[in-house]
């Protein structure tokens, strides 16, 4: 095989393994901006559960107060 033949070959060769690294480049990018959002929402459901665990606690006090009150002057 003459050398400009095996030139010829990997020069073939290498533009293959280039195409196939911009392909997987561009596969990287869009895997990254998936789980940015991903993480985005799992950020906002931690927040949804903070209120939402306050809110039942909170309403939870209010609920006991007033069951002592009523049991209070009930005499019970």
């Amino acid at each position: 095989m003459s050398v400009e033949r095996e030139l010829a070959t990997h020069s073939v060769e290498i533009r293959h393994i280039q195409d196939d690294m911009d392909k997987m480049m561009a596969d990287m990018s869009d895997i990254k901006k998936s789980l940015e959002a991903i993480n985005l929402t799992l950020s906002e459901a931690k927040g949804g559960w903070k209120t939402l665990m306050w809110v039942a606690g909170a309403s939870s006090a209010v609920t006991s107060f007033f069951i002592g009150l009523y049991s209070f002057f009930n005499g019970r």
